[in-house]
């Protein structure tokens, strides 16, 4: 009775998800198909998927599976891009890895889904995937309305826009300065909603072109079919390293965002066991990246730590067991795919994304990265 119970609490959920996701946040969306094998291993879970959670927490689940869906975007530069082999790189995908070595001991054993912006939240509540690391901001409605729970914030984001310094733009240039412009952005999402109250607080006028992907806003864009296009600025920092034409010079404004986008792990309400389990692997990534220690070194470390860093690999005190995760459950995220400023340097400094200077630096360094203590 409880598992017929839950499974129309979840339909009644996705239908209202289906309603609220028109106002979902502007990051790089993939195409509306999904790749077989990943949408058929997620699917094929669901329902069982369902009966377990009845009588325990979706941690349960995900270690008697042996595998961590995780709804991903795919075509997010530097964030998760899938490739031509299948794979999926980037900060996003890295995070996925952490978890999925947190809680089944191997960072390989993720199936990675790729999901547009108005398909996530519906995947996350009838549990087709697991958690969501799709850069995805924290709002109000997702927070309550929508039926969705937040980890910690694993990269902080702004809107800005994007344009042509052939059509007068410069790094100086504010939304007053794009009254009669055609701007392309992602339809039915926030940056559309952003644009639209700074362009009118600026008073300028502006004609909004939307499309359901990103990879049409880009062509668009490139095409001369707008003036102008607006979304995270991590995306756009992305895009113009990979798209911008040789004979065009893209520039990024204004220097103050438009925004506030916090971006980070994402999953369903009242789970505090699962939420635990995707929390602290975060938390444990910036806390060990504090010390100093890496994936090259966290054996070492691990072998004489004591106190906070001792707990955390796994030694006398240790508090993982305690959540349901194996003791080395940390030692291995670290082992397996880095601390956090590993996982951010590799993905994102390719792309000219630094954490120096930035809200992304570390508490210590003038930034807002911090993790509670780990005792």
């Amino acid at each position: 009775m409880k598992s017929k119970f839950l499974r129309l609490l979840a339909l009644f959920l996705t239908i209202g998800v289906v309603a609220a996701s028109c106002g979902s946040d502007s990051d790089d969306a993939a195409p509306a198909t999904t790749a077989a094998p990943a949408t058929t291993a997620a699917m094929a879970t669901t329902t069982a998927q369902v009966e377990v959670v009845a009588d325990g927490s979706l941690l349960d689940t995900v270690q008697a599976r042996g595998t961590l869906n995780c709804g991903v975007s795919g075509s997010a530069v530097a964030f998760s891009e899938t490739q031509a082999d299948g794979s999926v790189t980037g900060i996003d995908a890295d995070f996925c890895r952490a978890v999925a070595a947190a809680v089944l001991g191997d960072a390989g054993a993720v199936n990675f889904v790729a999901l547009t912006a108005s398909e996530r939240f519906t995947a996350v509540q009838t549990g087709d995937v697991d958690v969501l690391m799709r850069n995805t901001t924290w709002t109000q409605s997702r927070d309550s309305s929508v039926g969705m729970d937040f980890g910690p914030t694993t990269y902080f984001d702004g809107q800005q826009l994007m344009a042509r310094v052939s059509d007068g733009f410069s790094a100086s240039s504010q939304v007053s300065d794009v009254d009669g412009a055609v701007v392309c952005t992602n339809v039915g999402t926030t940056t559309e909603k952003n644009i639209a109250e700074a362009a009118l607080l600026a008073g300028a006028e502006i004609t909004l072109l939307g499309f359901e992907t990103s990879d049409e806003v880009y062509e668009t864009f490139i095409a001369g079919g707008c003036d102008i296009t607006t979304t995270d600025g991590s995306a756009l920092v992305g895009r113009k390293v990979k798209q911008q034409p040789a004979d065009q010079e893209w520039v990024i404004f204004p220097a103050t965002p438009i925004s506030k986008e916090p971006l980070g792990p994402t999953y369903g309400q009242n789970d505090s066991a699962w939420a635990d389990a995707v929390n602290w692997t975060v938390y444990a990534m910036i806390i060990m990246d504090e010390y100093g220690i890496t994936s090259a070194d966290v054996d070492a470390a691990c072998a004489s730590a004591e106190a906070e860093v001792g707990r955390l690999c796994g030694g006398e005190g240790e508090l993982q067991t305690g959540m349901g995760l194996p003791a080395d459950a940390f030692h291995q995220v670290i082992r397996q795919v880095g601390n956090y400023s590993e996982v951010y340097n590799r993905n994102l400094n390719p792309v000219g994304l630094y954490r120096e200077g930035s809200a992304n630096a570390g508490w210590l360094d003038g930034g807002l990265i911090y993790a509670p203590p780990a005792r």
